[in-house]
């Protein structure tokens, strides 16, 4: 399973939320299109 496939799931499951996911994106665990495609909404610091 891949990063993106674990906060995907996570994020659906509501175990994380879009501050939880933008701050991944900031430590590099996820890109900023992994961000608008999990949660439909424009990456935006």
């Amino acid at each position: 399973m891949t990063d993106f496939e674990k906060w995907d799931d996570r994020y659906r499951k509501k175990w994380c939320n879009k501050g939880q996911l933008q701050r991944l994106v900031v430590l590099g665990v996820l890109t900023a299109e992994d961000y608008e495609n999990i949660t439909g909404e424009e990456y935006g610091q």
